[in-house]
Formats: structure tokens, C-alpha cells, sequence
């Protein structure tokens, strides 16, 4: 090989080696970011089932009216 084909195929390798590391850490924080979403929604579930039995602990104590 020649002096240029050999530096393009160093070019070819260091870039190859840097797409690999990006992707790795994009994969990483793809995974993180999945894990904050997961627990961010079993949170949510729990407020949502906290508001609807506070709706129904409201909703039990209210008597009707004398009018009805």
C-alpha cells in the first residue's frame, strides 16, 4: 500500500473508533433516560390512585342537601 491509502485507512479506523464511542454512550444514556422515564410513571400511577381515593374519601363525607 501506499503512503496515502494507508493514512486514509488510519483516518477510516480513528473515526470508526470515535462513532463507537458515541454510540456507546448514547446507548447508555438512551438506557438511563428509559429507567428515569419507567420510575416517573410508576410515580404518577401511585399519585393518580392517591387523588382518586381522596376523591372518594371526599366524596363519601358530604351529606345532600335538606333539600334533596
Amino acid at each position: 500500500m501506499n503512503e496515502l491509502q494507508d493514512e486514509r485507512i488510519n483516518d477510516l479506523e480513528s473515526r470508526l473508533s470515535f462513532q463507537d464511542d458515541v454510540i456507546q454512550k448514547l446507548d447508555e444514556a438512551l438506557a438511563s433516560q428509559q429507567q428515569q422515564l419507567m420510575q416517573m410513571n410508576r410515580q404518577i400511577r401511585v399519585l393518580m390512585e392517591q387523588i382518586e381515593m381522596m376523591d372518594k374519601g371526599l366524596e363519601g363525607d358530604e351529606e345532600p342537601p335538606p333539600h334533596y
